[in-house]
């Protein structure tokens, strides 16, 4: 896809973040939109700003575990726009939790977003892509799709199976000669609301603090912002990019864990010791 003018593009968690920045851009670009979030609230918000472009949005409230509701916002979206050139599968949401502590309703709750939402929005639009004859699906992951981190073993297996999915989607669709493609995106620190919204359960002896000090501790790390997140994604998608990276502790984290795939966990647990050291909270042996 070399060029968003004049395509239709769905984006789900448009109401913030890296879902709206990216939704701004393609507007930019003259392309419509099909916008979606859980949040009626925000998705309005988002709605409004794009009002200043002339391109024509549509708005879903879409809840991206129900494989129903995506399935309706595909449908959707083809009936309001008469086709659809773009899935950016963006919805996600944080849990900072032990493998041991962590209730299987959290897991299942991360899980059903970060994983399932991913899957039914690639399954639900794949169809209407192919219909279009110029097509492309992008998964957003993480780093931590790349590396693993302590407390965070639910979001870690999530986006692990982005990767995985996504990877082995790309390769399907360029055997088959499809006129879709895949992106799988693996952003690093982006100053976006996802540690705020995440929820904090039983971190035990490994916690660095109260809800509020992990977060404003993830915003003083993060260095990127959602438009510059944003504009690397557009550029992966016209460069037909298999793999995305965004910001330089992502490529940091890719190449450290390419050089040492297992002796990078050595230097996380001592990162995450001196962490826990500067909080004053007891660390573990």
């Amino acid at each position: 896809m070399k060029t968003f003018k004049e395509k239709v593009a769905a984006i789900t968690g448009a109401g913030s973040g890296i879902g709206r920045a990216t939704a701004i851009e393609l507007a930019k670009a003259r392309c419509n939109l099909a916008i979606s979030d859980v949040s009626e609230r925000e998705l309005a918000e988002t709605a409004k700003m794009l009002g200043r472009y002339p391109v024509k949005v549509t708005s879903h409230h879409v809840d991206v575990s129900r494989q129903e509701a995506v399935k309706r916002y595909a449908e959707e979206c083809v009936n309001e726009h008469g086709q659809v050139n773009l899935i950016i599968n963006n919805a996600g949401v944080g849990l900072g939790e032990t493998v041991e502590a962590m209730s299987y309703e959290n897991l299942e709750w991360l899980m059903g977003i970060n994983f399932w939402g991913v899957v039914y929005g690639s399954k639900e639009f794949l169809p209407y892509l192919k219909q279009s004859g110029d097509g492309h699906i992008v998964n957003i992951s993480s780093v931590f799709g790349i590396i693993s981190v302590p407390t965070q073993s639910a979001y870690n297996a999530a986006k692990f199976a982005v990767r995985g999915f996504t990877e082995a989607l790309r390769e399907e669709l360029d055997l088959e000669n499809s006129g879709v493609s895949a992106t799988c995106v693996h952003p690093g620190g982006v100053k976006t609301n996802i540690a705020r919204s995440s929820r904090m359960g039983d971190m035990g002896a490994l916690s660095l603090g109260s809800h509020e000090e992990i977060s404003s501790m993830f915003e003083r790390i993060a260095r990127s912002t959602p438009e510059e997140a944003a504009k690397a994604i557009l550029n992966g998608v016209r460069r037909n990019q298999p793999r995305v990276l965004i910001g330089a502790d992502a490529t940091f984290l890719d190449v450290a864990q390419r050089l040492m795939p297992t002796g990078y966990q050595r230097l996380l647990k001592t990162a995450f010791r001196l962490n826990q050291r500067r909080t004053h909270i007891p660390t573990t042996s």
